[in-house]
């Protein structure tokens, strides 16, 4: 296995290369001075002109000869860091592998028997509807003894789990203290939020972050990007920029810790931005150290990268979502989201056009001028963030932008 000693000891092996040709160099000058003297001597030519005809001839052959040397010294060195480079990524994808837990889309809790599942329905169904409503979540059974929790929102399905398990424990299972459990478990979420943040963060060897921090990071596991959880990828990321960061010897705390918050922005629910903007305010908000922010700021290339320990998290970042199985959404599903919300904005009157670009997470509206003026734009663009809101699935937030063109034509006279 190629070390960097060895590419050292290459590029040292180089130099001395060059050294040797020096000194012949100095060895061909002292024979063409020699040349020169006999030349001149025998031709009649002066010593400028005897010089310049040696000189041409000893320079051409020379410098041939260092350039083909030096050549192939450039290739070996190429040659030698381009295998060391796979080696050092191939290394550090290994300890990407994580024993952190996630779920996804959906959630199973087991029931005892057929009674409790039938005590969770309740009389003519109202259990279960009253937990619907309560959770925000569907509940799917079957003839097994799993009920299934299917929610795009994470934190809902995770409430609506824990609040299940309870009801099964306690056996008071009725409108009313369904009620209580879903509100008593909302108001405990920022404990589970902090408890899954510590986990996170520990889980990538950082330690003392401010709790506030910590809470976002715990969002981490109930927010999912194309099918991969944000917890998984960011630990996964984190492990192995921390492995390349120590082969090329960069500065491991500040991967470390731009890794594991390069995607803050992401669950950041009460700023406008895109993730990136979002995340980079919220870490300077912190305080974090600048090189942190800056290696945030640069994960996808929106700035030049500014540091090797930039292009290290961003690297990280595309092995952890690219590689095979990380992250999936099928075409088709795809297509409908994107259809989906050109149609519900589509339905609101006064609107001439619709399109959705950047995966459905920016929409542009165009608005008929003679149906819509310059007050009931504004409130046309916030119905229409509430609706999809409440109608679509997405993940981050969708950017509304509403557009009101006027034209005044008019033609001249004939002549």
């Amino acid at each position: 296995m190629t070390t960097s000693d060895d590419i050292k000891i290459l590029v040292e092996d180089l130099r001395k290369q060059r050294e040797a040709l020096d000194k012949k160099e100095e060895t061909l000058k002292k024979r063409e001075a020699e040349l020169v003297e006999r030349l001149e001597k025998a031709s009649g030519m002066t010593k400028d002109e005897a010089s310049k005809i040696l000189l041409d001839e000893v320079q051409k052959n020379l410098t041939s000869e260092i350039a083909k040397k030096v050549r192939a010294a450039e290739e070996r060195v190429k040659e030698e860091a381009n295998e060391k480079s796979r080696e050092i990524l191939a290394d550090a994808m290994k300890h990407g592998a994580t024993s952190y837990v996630a779920e996804y889309t959906v959630s199973s809790v087991t029931v005892p028997n057929e009674d409790v599942k039938g005590r969770i329905i309740g009389a003519g169904g109202r259990n279960i509807r009253a937990f619907e409503k309560e959770t925000g979540v569907e509940i799917e059974l079957d003839e097994t003894n799993e009920i299934r929790l299917s929610s795009f929102d994470s934190v809902r399905r995770e409430i609506a789990k824990r609040a299940l398990e309870i009801l099964i424990r306690d056996a008071r299972i009725q409108p009313s203290r369904i009620e209580e459990v879903v509100r008593q478990l909302k108001g405990e979420m920022e404990d589970v939020l902090l408890t899954e943040g510590r986990n996170i963060a520990q889980e990538c060897g950082v330690f003392n972050l401010p709790v506030e921090l910590l809470s976002l990071i715990g969002r981490y596991k109930f927010r999912t990007s194309y099918g991969q959880n944000l917890g998984l990828h960011t630990i996964e990321e984190t492990k192995i920029g921390i492995a390349i960061a120590n082969e090329l010897g960069a500065k491991v705390d500040i991967v470390r810790l731009g890794c594991l918050l390069h995607d803050i922005g992401k669950v950041v629910t009460e700023e406008e931005g895109t993730h990136v903007e979002v995340g980079v305010s919220t870490l300077k908000r912190f305080g974090l150290p600048k090189e942190v922010v800056a290696a945030v700021a640069e994960h996808h290339e929106d700035k030049p990268f500014s540091s090797v320990e930039s292009v290290i998290v961003w690297t990280a970042d595309a092995i952890s979502g690219s590689r095979p199985g990380a992250r999936y959404e099928p075409h088709e599903e795809y297509v409908k989201r994107m259809s989906k919300i050109e149609e519900i904005v589509g339905g609101f009157p006064g609107v001439e056009s619709v399109m959705a670009f950047q995966a459905g997470r920016d929409v542009r509206v165009i608005v008929k001028p003679d149906e819509v003026d310059d007050d009931r734009l504004t409130i046309l663009a916030h119905d229409i963030a509430q609706r999809l809101e409440k109608e679509t699935q997405y993940a981050g937030q969708i950017k509304v932008t509403a557009i009101r063109e006027v034209r005044a034509v008019d033609t001249t006279k004939a002549k």
